[in-house]
């Protein structure tokens, strides 16, 4: 902060971040330290300094809630000054520190509290809500004079970590060798269906099949990492097999959800436009794995970005992840909606982590050539999502 051209009030952090350009990073459990340092150039009368760690939600059109305030006195006169204060002139450095809870209590109803995790901080365009995390200093000053603060953002990341896959991928991984699929590493998958589809194709022949997506286990994947898939596609038509198991044609994607308001902790609450809003945050690739008269499998692999917020749940505020199969998107073959709907024909939730597991470094196993698709491919026009301004309208709510 500067007066006369000159900084007079100035807060210098500790943190994670690997440069002064970036704002301060911390963790669960972190120290936060620090000092503020202050440079008078002439006596003045202050009453007290302080400094304050603050946490909270906001919601678009409502009132700030504070989860997290801590408060730390660094300097204060003294008391042989009297009521009004002490001059200070010169320069000063006062350090502080503050402890990062993991948790924090909240009060749900009346007579309802329950420990949360801190949540990780939150700002996006257009969002409808907002999690901040920021350092305030206070200089409390003398009679009929305004206190001056300073204020500054910092950014907190949850520790989360999924647990261990199954023996045999971590044999895959380590080995470098290629994944055993769900047919041979049971406990190391989740099978999700089958979805039974009835279509035309060419607008002349009705045809059938029903496909299943494999996920690796557990359900649970850290940023930076891939999502392994299997899906199986399995019909007495083969010539509709061979359309729908073209890679082109399969549209798995990694859905985020954020919810907010009274019942964002709520997994069951049905939830209504003005306070769900979903969006894609990345979209699997395909390439064939095998194949038999009446079967097509491929594996597949979504990789879950850098930027990617990870999963939580905090009053008011959720974000929640979901791996969803939609219609197949391939020429000379349309789906019969009337039997299928036009949404989403299998979903699976996963919780997206921090870290990875101890000891574990996924791989991943796309082939030479093909590439991750970028940004949320053609999720929002597929499933009607429409984007204006701050809102966001989803036409199947689910």
């Amino acid at each position: 902060m500067e007066r006369n051209g000159k900084i007079w009030l100035s807060l210098h952090v500790r943190s994670r971040a690997k440069s002064a350009a970036s704002p301060p990073i911390y963790t669960e459990g972190d120290v936060v330290s620090g000092r503020v340092e202050l440079h008078f150039d002439k006596p003045e009368k202050i009453k007290g300094i302080n400094i304050a760690m603050q946490g909270g939600t906001t919601a678009v059109g409502q009132e700030e809630i504070i989860f997290l305030d801590a408060t730390q006195e660094i300097w204060s006169p003294d008391p042989k000054q009297g009521k009004s204060g002490e001059r200070l002139q010169g320069k000063y450095a006062l350090p502080f520190k503050f402890v990062l809870p993991k948790e924090v209590t909240m009060t749900l109803s009346k007579n309802n509290k329950a420990e949360f995790k801190l949540p990780p901080n939150f700002s996006e365009r257009a969002s409808p809500s907002y999690i901040d995390y920021k350092l305030i200093v206070t200089v409390r000053r003398g009679l009929f004079l305004a206190n001056m603060t300073l204020s500054h953002y910092f950014a907190y990341v949850p520790l989360t970590t999924p647990p261990l896959p199954s023996t045999l991928r971590q044999m895959s991984y380590r080995s470098g060798t290629g994944l055993i699929g769900p047919d041979r590493d049971r406990y190391g998958w989740k099978v999700v269906g089958p979805a039974k589809l009835a279509g035309t194709l060419f607008n002349v022949r009705k045809t059938g099949l029903e496909c299943e997506l494999a996920i690796a286990t557990p359900l649970a994947f850290p940023v930076r990492s891939p999502i392994p898939l299997f899906l199986t596609l399995r019909s007495n038509d083969e010539q509709a097999l061979d359309i729908l198991s073209s890679p082109s044609a399969i549209r798995v994607f990694l859905v985020r959800s954020l919810a907010n308001g009274s019942d964002a902790v709520d997994d069951d609450v049905v939830r209504r436009s003005n306070n769900f809003f979903v969006e894609s945050a990345g979209q699997a690739v395909f390439w064939s794995a095998s194949r038999d008269k009446n079967s097509r499998t491929l594996q597949g692999e979504l990789e879950v970005r850098h930027g990617v917020k990870p999963s939580f749940v905090f009053p008011r505020f959720a974000i929640r992840y979901s791996l969803d199969l939609l219609p197949f998107a391939a020429p000379g073959f349309q789906l019969d909606t009337t039997a299928n709907g036009d949404s989403v024909l299998l979903s699976e939730t996963v919780t997206i982590c921090t870290t990875h597991a101890p000891g574990i470094v996924p791989r991943s196993y796309t082939p030479p050539g093909y590439e991750h698709p970028q940004g949320g491919g053609d999720y929002n026009k597929s499933m009607g999502l429409l984007e204006n301004g701050n809102q966001r309208f989803y036409h199947h709510i689910r």
